[in-house]
């Protein structure tokens, strides 16, 4: 397990994992008993090999990876990490001439931030406005809005942005495909890219390179809006949404459908991150049963025993 370490970086990893080994198919109590620890405070302790996923607890047992097994999750999850990484610096290169195109000012003034936070005004009208005046192509993060009054004078004012040219994209949570799959229909047909993920987390609008519209504070729960035109962080906002826009599920919003692999991929993604059956099943709005009966149904076609495996083979055939 030497390579483990080198690769981790963090010899107490190594060595919870090699406690909590033997215990693969005893019980919580039991293994917490062994190292003299109470239930609660072992799960505590044993939470980092969880969110690595080599350790797993199904009903009160404890299923560990071997320590093959377990060396091949930790080198996956590194090169996933790393390749995140690297996009991501990829991004902000693309970002930092606009972070370094300002003037200096003054020595006795300083430039204050292109934006405000109001809780007035309309904001559909606003990105309305910005459409009218040819602002440039509009992305938006949706956890929420067909919901609104507002939706059918957006979707006109979609509709009028992509007539005039320009791009629109927009990211929603999977539950919009049982809420609301009549207005995805309708967005996908006035000419709206439309992905999905497994949640939305935050309201986001970014119109061309130097607009762009967040909640204050972030959420879906706020009256009021911060209206950002600072090039350098309207980019920054970009740069966010085109790396989740990478990662989303495409969605065939004529035939209110994922593809079999977005299924799939959706599915891996909440497991990759460690997000539990119940939770994944409140993302993905479907119940707790069909999530565990997918899972099983994912393992067979992949041929693995457990979720562990079914990470480290997801990953080698370029699902995730």
């Amino acid at each position: 397990m030497s390579e483990w370490v080198d690769v981790s970086g963090h010899a107490r990893v190594e060595h919870l994992y090699l406690q909590v080994l033997p215990g693969s198919g005893q019980t919580v109590e039991q293994v917490a008993a062994s190292l003299l620890l109470r239930p609660d405070r072992f799960l505590e302790q044993v939470r980092p090999l969880v969110r690595l996923g080599i350790l797993e607890v199904e009903d009160g047992v404890l299923h560990v990876a071997d320590p093959v097994t377990a060396t091949r999750i930790v080198l996956s999850s590194q090169s996933r990490a790393l390749e995140r990484t690297s996009r991501e610096i990829a991004r902000m290169a693309e970002i930092i001439p606009l972070l370094t195109d300002v003037r200096e000012p003054p020595r006795d003034s300083a430039e204050a931030i292109d934006g405000d936070i109001s809780a007035e005004g309309d904001v559909p009208a606003l990105i309305t406005g910005w459409i009218r005046e040819k602002r440039g192509d509009l992305s938006f993060l949706r956890p929420d809005q067909w919901r609104f009054p507002s939706e059918s004078e957006m979707a006109v004012a979609v509709s009028n942005a992509v007539r005039e040219g320009f791009r629109v994209r927009a990211i929603y949570p999977a539950r919009a495909m049982t809420e609301a799959p009549e207005m995805l229909r309708k967005r996908a047909e006035i000419g709206e890219e439309i992905r999905l993920v497994p949640s939305v987390f935050t309201r986001l609008v970014v119109v061309g390179t130097r607009r762009a519209i967040l909640p204050e504070p972030l959420g879906v729960g706020s009256d009021r809006r911060t209206v950002i035109r600072q090039q350098s962080i309207v980019g920054m906002l970009q740069a966010y949404f085109d790396e989740l826009w990478e990662t989303a599920s495409r969605v065939d919003a004529g035939a209110g459908r994922l593809a079999e692999l977005d299924h799939r991929r959706m599915l891996l993604a909440e497991l990759a991150d460690g997000v539990k059956d119940e939770q994944i099943a409140r993302n993905l709005d479907v119940s707790l049963r069909t999530v565990r009966r997918r899972v099983a149904a994912l393992m067979s076609e992949l041929g693995v025993d457990t979720r562990f495996q079914a990470g480290v083979e997801a990953v080698r055939r370029g699902w995730l």
